[in-house]
């Protein structure tokens, strides 16, 4: 992304360039991965602490936003995965989301364990879960969705 290399050529980070070269689309992924892990607590937040709603419904409600947003910082600013074509794009949309359902299903199995059965702390557990999805998302992202097409 130019303006990540552009505050990367700032005299103050000029020391970090290399290291930002040659691990640019992790930190990039970290950065924005940490971004939906802010979009994702605070939607599950508002939904299931300040609105009462199921924390089963509160997380797919998440998921909606979070999904979204991830799709676009991912494929823009991370992967930099431009495609050439609206079908292209569809596909490209249509292989994150299903990802992201396999994740999903993950994230929604342990709030369902942890919270619903045995009671734990909503936010905590939820915050324990999107840790493990970011990283299972990740992988699906770079193996499966944005793979370098030769």
């Amino acid at each position: 992304m130019k303006v990540f290399d552009k505050l990367m050529e700032l005299p103050i980070l000029r020391i970090f360039n290399p290291f930002y070269k040659k691990y640019k689309e992790m930190l990039l992924y970290l950065f924005f991965g940490g971004l939906s892990f802010i979009v994702s607590i605070a939607t599950y937040a508002c939904f299931n602490v300040g609105m009462g709603i199921n924390e089963l419904i509160a997380n797919i409600l998440s998921w909606i936003i979070t999904v979204m947003f991830a799709f676009l910082t991912n494929r823009v600013w991370v992967f930099q995965s431009p495609t050439d074509s609206v079908q292209a794009f569809i596909k490209q949309m249509f292989v994150f989301y299903s990802g992201r359902v396999i994740t999903l299903v993950v994230e929604e199995a342990i709030l369902l364990v942890f919270i619903t059965w045995l009671g734990f702390n909503s936010m905590l557990i939820k915050v324990i879960a999107q840790v493990i999805v970011i990283v299972l998302n990740y992988v699906i992202s770079k193996l499966v969705v944005f793979k370098e097409r030769s």
